[in-house]
C-alpha cells in the first residue's frame, strides 16, 4: 500500500504532459528601451548584429547592441506615424511613415533621411515592408487599400489596388519563388502578387470571419498565417488549393499578431490576448504545438517579429516598452 501511495505521489509531481516540449521554456532576454512610452517595434538585425527599431510613439528610429546594452536614436518628424523598418546588406535603414504618406531611407552614419512620397495620395499609409530577393521593397498600404512596389534602382514605386474594398493589407513576405504575399486583416483573404503582371490574386479562407495579420513561408512553398479573430494558425496548402488550420493553445482570446519562422520549418506566434503575453511555437513535421513561454515584461502587445537566422533568435519589439528576443536554436 505504500509503494502505491509512492508511484501515486511521484506521478502527481512529475505528471505525463501531453507533449514534453511544453515544459521547455524558450530563453527570452528582454532590454528595456530608455524612451518611456515609445512602443517599440518592427526590430531588424543588420550584419552587425546591431538591433533596429522605430518608436511608434516617438517618432524615432533607434538601434540597441545587445552585448553593450547601449541605446542610440534618430528623430524623425513627429508627423511621420513610423509602422515599421528594414535594412539591407549595406545597413541603409527603410522605414513606413503611415501617417506622412511616405517610405524613407535613413544614413545611419550621416544621420540623414531622403523621403520617398506616395505616387497617390490614396496611397497615404504604407505599413508593412519586406524585400525581395533582387533588393527591391515590397510593402503594404494598410488603409489605402493597396500593395506596393519601391524599385532600388530608381527609387520608383509603383501601386497595385486590391479589389475587394477594406481589405486592409497587414503583413507581407516574398516566398521561394519571388512573390509576395499579404494578409488582408480587413478580409478572410489572402493575397498573392504576380510581380511580371502586377496583378494580384484574392483567396478566401474557408471561415467568412477570418482576420489574417501576418504571414510566413515554409521550406516547401506553403503559406502560413495567423488567424487574430479567430485564434488560429493555418496554413494554405499552395499547390493543392486547400487549407488546414490549428486553434492555439489561447484559443479564440489569444489574438495573434507577431509571427516568424526558423531555418528548422517552427513557426513562432505572440498570443497578444494572453496577460502576460505568450510565445508559442509550432513544429511544422509532427504538426503539433511545441511551446508556450510567458514574455517576462509582459509584452502588453507584440506585432511584429524577426528571425535572425545567423543567432538562432527570434526578435520583438513590445508595447511594455522592451526590445527581447527569444533563442529558438
Amino acid at each position: 500500500m505504500g509503494f502505491r501511495v509512492l508511484l501515486i505521489f511521484l506521478v502527481t509531481c512529475i505528471g505525463w504532459p501531453a507533449n514534453a516540449a511544453h515544459a521547455d521554456n524558450l530563453d527570452i532576454r528582454e532590454w528595456l528601451v530608455p524612451w518611456k512610452k515609445s512602443q517599440p517595434h518592427a526590430p531588424y538585425v543588420d550584419k552587425n548584429g546591431r538591433v533596429w527599431f522605430i518608436g511608434q510613439k516617438g517618432s524615432y528610429i533607434g538601434n540597441l547592441s545587445p552585448a553593450q546594452g547601449d541605446f542610440n536614436r534618430y528623430d524623425l518628424l513627429s508627423s511621420s506615424g513610423l509602422q515599421s523598418l528594414i535594412v539591407d546588406a549595406e545597413r541603409t535603414i527603410w522605414y513606413s511613415a503611415s501617417r506622412d504618406g511616405h517610405i524613407g531611407k535613413l544614413s545611419p552614419s550621416s544621420g540623414q533621411s531622403i523621403i520617398i512620397a506616395m505616387p497617390s495620395k490614396k496611397a497615404k499609409d504604407p505599413h508593412n515592408l519586406t524585400f525581395d530577393t533582387l533588393g527591391n521593397i515590397w510593402f503594404t498600404v494598410h488603409k489605402g487599400n493597396f500593395i506596393g512596389k519601391l524599385r532600388m534602382a530608381d527609387n520608383r514605386i509603383e501601386l497595385i489596388q486590391i479589389a475587394t474594398k477594406k481589405a486592409r493589407p497587414d503583413g507581407i513576405v516574398v516566398d521561394g519563388q519571388n512573390n509576395p504575399w499579404a494578409a488582408a486583416s480587413g478580409s478572410n483573404k489572402l493575397l498573392q502578387v504576380f510581380p511580371s503582371s502586377m496583378t494580384i490574386a484574392e483567396i478566401d479562407l474557408p471561415n467568412k470571419d477570418a482576420r489574417p495579420r501576418s504571414v510566413v513561408t515554409s521550406t516547401g512553398g506553403d503559406v502560413w498565417y495567423v488567424d487574430y479573430e479567430l485564434g488560429e494558425l493555418g496554413r494554405y496548402h499552395v499547390l493543392t488549393n486547400d487549407f488546414t488550420q490549428w486553434s492555439l493553445p489561447g484559443g479564440k482570446k489569444s489574438e495573434p499578431i507577431g509571427m516568424a519562422i526558423d531555418k528548422n520549418d517552427r513557426i513562432w506566434v505572440v498570443e497578444t490576448g494572453e496577460r502576460p503575453n505568450r510565445i508559442v511555437g509550432f513544429d511544422i513535421a509532427s504538426e503539433s504545438f511545441i511551446n508556450e513561454t510567458n514574455i517576462p515584461s509582459g509584452g502588453d502587445s507584440v506585432r511584429h517579429m524577426y528571425y535572425h537566422e545567423a543567432s538562432g533568435e527570434v526578435w520583438f519589439g513590445a508595447d511594455s516598452n522592451y526590445v527581447g528576443r527569444a533563442k529558438v536554436h
